[in-house]
């Protein structure tokens, strides 16, 4: 089954706190080499049957709409995984 993959970052100038904990983390592990990170979420709506451009609108409408808060985070992607 296809399904709708979007993904959420905060923005730019918002704090992440997690992002700033796994940063500080990774050396402890004997992670080297990273200079930052930023945590984001992820969701994959499972579409029934085929992906066309119209549910892949309301994919989009439904990131900005509900599956974001548009006044801390970005949509950065909208994607179709699998069986398309």
């Amino acid at each position: 089954m296809p399904r709708i993959v979007v993904e959420v970052m905060p923005k730019p100038e918002i704090l992440d706190p997690q992002g700033k904990a796994i940063a500080s983390a990774l050396p402890h592990l004997g992670f080297d080499g990273f200079s930052g990170v930023r945590q984001g979420r992820r969701f994959e709506l499972t579409v029934e049957g085929e992906v066309t451009e119209g549910i892949l609108e309301q994919a989009r409408r439904a990131a900005e709409d509900l599956l974001s808060n548009p006044v801390i985070e970005d949509v950065v992607d909208v994607r179709v995984e699998g069986d398309a």
